[in-house]
């Protein structure tokens, strides 16, 4: 297989659309009639557990062809993965991504940037601000639980970062180790929930900064995991007839962790606020629930973000 990965907005098109029959579909899709894409993964840039080397491999093992790294508010992880996937001659085509954490009627929704140019003005002076505001987040977090008598916080977080951005995940996995949970989902309950003790209120930017600059940089602008908010359905619609209002491209359909039905109602938003339809597994770390381009596709009539995108020649 000829290797058509780089570091671009111009990935290879693909008719991969619909699922020509979800009986031919096990945790990993084996065939190779058709590209696999995965939009949406974390590497130890911001608050996923494998390298960005280590994440293309895998990704390369799992099958996956077109792969969108979409750190936390950052980019850093970007340039280490392409050289990885031209030194490994490894057959993914790498889509410059990023998440970008922001706020919207007292709710952090996250939107995911792809195919941006990240040297642009825009992105870079967005995300600037932004790892601030996660540094400064960070800090109190940290003052939070010293002041609750759980020393070495910070410096707990830092090591887990391995010098990527410091997020509440960082802190989380630290409280396990120190066995004060048996999991990171614990520990948001009893230390990081709002009200918590370590809870410190995000400051991030609006959907419509986080549109324009992705926007601007020349990206398209997608509405992260629409389904994982705590929000009724009256309130889903409200937030994505304002995502669309403000210029946004897409909303992500497709996830791994999903039921049927949740996936034919996303499909079914997608179509009725004219969104574009973009699939991603959310990988963080390896476990037996998330894999990368596991179960990953998009039901009939729903338009693929990448439909637009060009031919590499």
């Amino acid at each position: 297989m000829a290797n058509k990965s780089v570091l671009t907005n111009k990935p290879v098109s693909s008719d991969n659309t619909t699922s020509p029959d979800m009986a031919d579909f096990t945790d990993v899709v084996t065939s190779t009639a058709f590209t696999l894409y995965d939009l949406h993964s974390h590497t130890t840039a911001s608050d996923g557990s494998l390298s960005p080397s280590a994440l293309v491999i895998r990704a390369a093992q799992m099958r996956v062809g077109v792969l969108a790294i979409t750190d936390h508010d950052t980019t850093a992880g970007l340039a280490a993965a392409a050289a990885t996937i031209e030194q490994q001659q490894l057959p993914i085509r790498l889509i410059p991504g990023v998440e970008i954490s922001t706020l919207w009627e007292n709710h952090e929704i996250h939107i995911v940037g792809l195919g941006m140019d990240i040297q642009h003005g825009s992105i870079c002076q967005l995300l600037s601000e932004q790892s601030e505001r996660r540094y400064i987040r960070a800090q109190e977090i940290s003052a939070r639980l010293a002041k609750a008598r759980i020393p070495g916080a910070w410096e707990g977080a830092n090591r887990l970062a391995e010098g990527g951005q410091v997020t509440r995940g960082h802190f989380a996995r630290y409280l396990v180790e120190l066995g004060l949970a048996s999991n990171v989902g614990q520990v948001f309950k009893k230390y990081l929930a709002k009200g918590k003790t370590g809870y410190v209120p995000a400051q991030w930017c609006t959907i419509e900064q986080a549109i324009d600059a992705i926007k601007q940089s020349g990206g398209q602008a997608v509405l992260a995991h629409p389904g994982r908010y705590d929000l009724t359905a009256k309130w889903l619609k409200r937030l994505l007839a304002h995502f669309a209002e403000h210029g946004g491209d897409a909303m992500e359909v497709a996830q791994c962790q999903q039921a049927p039905h949740e996936r034919a109602q996303l499909a079914q938003y997608a179509r009725d606020y004219n969104l574009l339809g973009s699939q991603g597994s959310d990988f963080h770390q390896p476990c037996s629930w998330i894999e990368l381009g596991r179960k990953l596709w998009l039901p009939a009539g729903v338009e693929p973000v990448w439909r637009d995108w060009l031919q590499e020649s």
